[in-house]
């Protein structure tokens, strides 16, 4: 068992990032950046199955796990990106039971689930089909998404499906399906994320949280109240805040004495 897996199945702490730019070389920053593994996000990013491709190679030869938020729950993307040698998938929007079987029919190769049998990447390009068909099971990672009122209402039931190692909020999603968009700190969304996490610890397995624009008090929180499988910012936003920092350090105006 890969030890991310291990680490999602033992709840163990583990942290990482989110990738949005369709790019190498900032996706290399980032992997070299300290964190244990990287999202590549299909769903909100231009990201497509070639560049993912691309970025998978970039995150596994820096030698972490590289994960692929799929832009929907699509067994035909799921399986083109395990063949390009993703870690595993962490799938969008699910809200029952029959949701999250889909995604593991979508990652494992019968008979637990149905995924076709192809040659790529994950598979030595031809040269180790069997070693990989005997380890898939062990080594790749399901991640269900929970964003929404009906999904937390069967997490329970979701957490339960063997298949399945971890649940993860999407808080913005979340809080937009309970009548409360971007209202993160608000008491049912706060609720309805607790029942999620209760979830996941019932079923042993980890439950996730995206800390989109992260503060150490934010960070600590999160901590505090059980997430053991928490990603933290995006690579965008990372920019953009180094970007802006750096423009608002004072400095002399043209003409004046330095």
């Amino acid at each position: 068992m890969n030890r991310l897996k291990e680490a999602l199945r033992s709840r163990n702490f583990t942290q990482g990032s989110w990738i949005t730019f369709p790019a190498e070389a900032p996706t290399e920053i980032m992997a070299r950046g300290g964190f244990e593994w990287l999202v590549i996000d299909m769903e909100h990013s231009p990201i497509d199955i070639e560049a993912a491709a691309r970025l998978i190679r970039v995150i596994d030869l820096a030698g972490l796990p590289a994960l692929c938020r799929l832009p929907t729950n699509d067994p035909i993307v799921a399986k083109r990106v395990l063949d390009a040698g993703a870690a595993g998938i962490v799938v969008p929007c699910i809200e029952s039971v029959e949701d999250a079987q889909r995604a593991i029919d979508g990652a494992f190769y019968p008979p637990v689930g149905k995924r076709g049998v192809g040659l790529a990447r994950a598979q030595d390009y031809g040269g180790s089909l069997e070693e990989y068909r005997r380890r898939v099971g062990d080594d790749i990672v399901v991640i269900c998404m929970i964003e929404t009122r009906a999904g937390m209402e069967a997490s329970a039931q979701i957490a339960k499906l063997p298949g399945v190692d971890g649940l993860f909020i999407g808080p913005y999603d979340l809080s937009a399906s309970l009548g409360h968009i971007g209202q993160l700190d608000h008491p049912d969304v706060r609720a309805a994320e607790a029942r999620i996490r209760d979830a996941a610890r019932q079923a042993g397995i980890a439950c996730g949280l995206h800390v989109v624009h992260h503060t150490p008090a934010l960070v600590e929180r999160a901590v505090g109240d059980g997430y053991t499988f928490l990603a933290l910012g995006v690579d965008m936003i990372f920019l953009r805040e180094a970007a802006r920092a750096a423009a608002a350090v004072p400095h002399p105006h043209p003409g004046e004495r330095r």
